[in-house]
């Protein structure tokens, strides 16, 4: 703003200059004009250019101001008051309320006034026309208040400003913690939740059997195996779980080759029969976006062998023009009617919940239904994807 002030200044002077120096007398009249002209423009422009060094300069040191304060009364000296060079000394009271609040408007559009009657008094009768002899010092009175105001104005903005930014701190931080304890329960559900569960029912298994009157050691040693097996797994997940915290970069992984890995440890580990079809060639893809990809197929296998009880799982993975889309199909029992993926938190479908989320967090669409197929549950995701280049 101070600086935008020495720019008007300096466009008044430029503007007013030729009409001063034709109106001056001549000889040493246009002389003194002419110099008073070009020291106050290179002063002003010294200012205007260099505001970032001389602005803390000029706020510790008014002085400083009077100074430039001065040196206008050059102009209004030898142009005299009449010309349109005098208005250039409305703009010092301007200046000292922007930087020196009202106290500094009052005190130096009183010296500017007091410098213009003085001038204008030496050039005229001061009795004859009051209100041109009162118009440039009211005007410096207006100038000092409006820079005042505007002084106030940027000093509350930049506190609202401040204020707002700090808001959107604290909304961005509340926001990040809001994601990660979300991506956290879904690590924790998809991963570490699902096998404990299954060692609370081995370890029921046991207890059942190790009460039952007709005792076989080789069930129970079956079982106990089971749950030392599911006891290693869920620990291992758990550190992997941990290990991925403090990863900032997950490792690249081929999508596609990836998916049909984790379809045949599907079918190995439980005995259902999954199959996967899809494109041969791989699908260049974000790391994280290829880590969200392979959880929700795996929660959604996971869903189909814990609840749909099927006889086959179909996985299907290929492009289709600029989309990606991804396909879990069993022949299971399918979903209830009234399954909507906004009702899911109030169910406790955490799972489906999950896969939606993760679904959202990469910019993918998650689809419910049943297909083309009488039975089962059909889970589609489609991510748009950038065209594959061809090679040169």
């Amino acid at each position: 703003m101070c600086r935008q002030v020495f720019g008007f200044r300096l466009a008044m002077i430029a503007l007013a200059a030729p009409a001063a120096l034709l109106n001056a007398a001549p000889g040493w009249g246009t002389r003194l004009v002419g110099a008073a002209v070009v020291v106050t423009f290179m002063a002003s422009y010294a200012l205007f250019r260099d505001w970032e060094r001389f602005g803390p300069l000029l706020l510790r040191h008014p002085t400083l101001l009077a100074v430039d304060t001065l040196f206008g009364s050059l102009l209004l000296i030898s142009a005299g008051p009449d010309t349109t060079l005098a208005y250039v000394s409305v703009c010092t009271p301007l200046l000292a309320g922007i930087v020196y609040s009202w106290r500094g408007a009052a005190c130096f559009a009183s010296l500017q006034s007091l410098i213009l009657l003085l001038v204008h008094a030496t050039a005229h009768d001061l009795h004859g026309n009051p209100a041109e002899a009162l118009l440039l010092p009211g005007l410096c009175v207006v100038t000092g208040a409006l820079g005042s105001t505007l002084r106030n104005l940027l000093l509350r903005f930049g506190a609202a400003t401040e204020a707002l930014t700090e808001a959107r701190s604290r909304l961005a931080a509340r926001e990040a913690a809001d994601a990660e304890r979300a991506r956290l329960a879904r690590e924790m559900h998809d991963s570490v939740a699902k096998t404990l569960h299954g060692v609370a029912l081995a370890a029921a298994g046991l207890a059942a059997s190790a009460s039952s009157p007709r005792t076989d050691p080789a069930v129970i040693g079956r079982q106990a195996e089971l749950i030392a097996r599911s006891a290693r797994r869920a620990a291992t997940e758990t550190r992997a779980l941990l290990t991925d915290l403090r990863r900032e970069q997950p490792p690249d992984l081929d999508f596609l080759r990836e998916l049909a890995a984790r379809t045949e440890d599907f079918t190995i580990r439980t005995g259902i029969p999954a199959v996967y079809s899809g494109a041969a060639s791989p699908v260049p893809l974000p790391p994280a976006t290829t880590r969200q990809l392979l959880k929700i197929a795996e929660e959604a296998l996971e869903n189909a062998h814990r609840h749909a009880d099927p006889t086959r799982i179909d996985v299907r993975a290929a492009l289709h023009g600029n989309h990606l889309r991804m396909t879990i199909h069993d022949d299971g029992r399918g979903l209830p009617p009234d399954t909507a993926l906004e009702h899911l938190r109030t169910r406790g479908h955490f799972g489906l919940l999950g896969m939606a989320e993760r679904a959202a967090s990469i910019g993918a669409r998650l689809h419910l239904g049943h297909g083309d197929r009488a039975r089962g549950t059909l889970i589609s995701v489609e991510l748009p994807v950038s065209p594959p280049r061809e090679a040169a």
